[in-house]
């Protein structure tokens, strides 16, 4: 049975979560999934220039983890632009620096705030007032854990208040035959 994964951290979520080639429908496309802790990895080596051992301490992951995570990211990105493939951000054994969860006791609608906003006055779902901090969020008792220290989403990543993805696509394995 192998370990399970370490939480590693992001500090950014994407807007845009699906890239294809134009012109022809995704349907007919074979997918690839990178995971939002891959995405990270390239944005940190790829974008801000870090070395790996700097960017493997902000994700809190060994220097020879993050080797290994923005070598599979960097061949998943060149088999979709080089093979015409569709790739989905998604998934990931992660936790978003900074975000703060909650859940709907109403309608059990789970969404991040960021740190600093205040709490919500009601759900964006429902409009229902009767709302909590999630689960991952708390500390001993119930308490909040502050800035950051809120425990791991196994095997979903958090989408801009839509809560947890499922875990079927977390894995970072590629889908044949468009979505399923």
């Amino acid at each position: 049975m192998p370990r399970p994964q370490r939480c590693r951290r992001i500090a950014f979520l994407p807007e845009v979560t699906v890239f294809k080639p134009a012109g022809i429908p995704g349907r007919l496309l074979s997918e690839v999934v990178l995971t939002l802790d891959e995405l990270e990895a390239m944005r940190l080596a790829h974008l801000q220039g870090l070395y790996q051992e700097e960017a493997a301490a902000r994700m809190e992951v060994s220097r020879q983890t993050f080797g290994n995570i923005i070598t599979s990211a960097d061949a998943k990105v060149a088999d979709c632009i080089v093979n015409g493939k569709m790739l989905r951000i998604e998934g990931g054994t992660i936790m978003v620096q900074g975000q703060r969860h909650f859940v709907c006791s109403d309608c059990a609608h789970t969404w991040s705030a960021a740190h600093g906003t205040g709490r919500p006055q009601a759900c964006p779902s429902c409009g229902s007032t009767n709302l909590h901090r999630a689960r991952e969020d708390r500390g001993p008792r119930g308490q909040g854990r502050g800035m950051g220290h809120g425990n791991c989403a196994s095997g979903a990543g958090l989408q801009h208040g839509r809560g947890p993805r499922a875990a079927a696509s977390a894995t970072g394995q590629e889908r044949e035959g468009g979505r399923r």
